[in-house]
């Protein structure tokens, strides 16, 4: 993959949402919400619930916050009603993207996904118009520097857990890829095992990675993703853009 490294690109993009944006926490909120109405605000009872908790930990989301935002979902029966829409398109070159929504207005939402497209150079499509190019898979990350096991052993642990895939061949994270419905059972064993996760979250991976050499296309590729990081019903964009490494 000419080099690219998921847990750069990962660590990359948290930090600009965590410092820069300030949206991350806003997001974690919607996702509780929706699993709290889809399941009932008891984690132990509801895996979904479950598995958002531990993403809004691993963003570093206070214990105090999460619990405030089960409870306003669990005792609020007027609160706002997400619907969860994807929207697929094109960027730059012929570059796929997937962009996950959670809306309580859904022309607002296509307007403005619709509009940061268009702006940078590319093109809503027509549902399954790129996922096929994309795996649904749990993807759990560990910070190499940070974690007291040896590879052999981690690997071991996670495919007894019920992990698929094991990958060792990043210099800064060890990954592990799950079936998406694995994804919270892998966790909780490695969470067991004392270890520290930077992210077990069920994502779209790319079957395949699009460069972009021309600083035009790059520039628009950009345009396009900060355009959709900027947007409040914007919970995931997915791509298969090799980015470069950030020194």
């Amino acid at each position: 993959m000419s080099g690219h490294s998921k847990f750069a690109n990962i660590k990359h993009k948290k930090e600009k949402n965590d410092a820069a944006k300030g949206k991350i926490f806003t997001r974690l909120g919607k996702e509780l919400m929706v699993a709290v109405k889809e399941g009932g605000p008891d984690p132990n009872n509801n895996s979904k619930l479950r598995d958002v908790i531990a993403k809004a930990k691993s963003n570093n989301m206070p214990n105090d916050t999460i619990d405030r935002s089960i409870k306003k979902a669990a005792g609020d029966a007027n609160a706002a009603n997400f619907t969860a829409i994807t929207y697929e398109g094109y960027g730059p070159n012929g570059t796929a993207i997937i962009v996950e929504t959670l809306t309580d207005n859904k022309n607002r939402t296509a307007s403005n996904v619709r509009n940061a497209f268009t702006k940078g150079g590319g093109n809503v499509g027509t549902p399954g118009c790129v996922s096929f190019m994309f795996d649904t898979k749990g993807q759990i990350l560990i910070n190499k520097e940070e974690c007291n096991m040896d590879s052999d052993e981690l690997m071991m642990l996670a495919l007894d857990a019920g992990a698929d895939d094991f990958n060792d061949e990043d210099e800064d994270a060890f990954e592990i890829l799950t079936n998406p419905d694995d994804c919270g059972t892998v966790r909780e064993a490695l969470e067991k095992a004392g270890l520290k996760l930077d992210q077990a979250e069920v994502t779209m991976i790319p079957q395949t990675w699009v460069e972009l050499t021309d600083p035009a296309d790059i520039k628009q590729m950009n345009r396009i993703l900060d355009l959709l990081d900027d947007d409040d019903d914007v919970q995931a964009v997915y791509h298969n853009w090799d980015m470069p490494d950030e020194e």
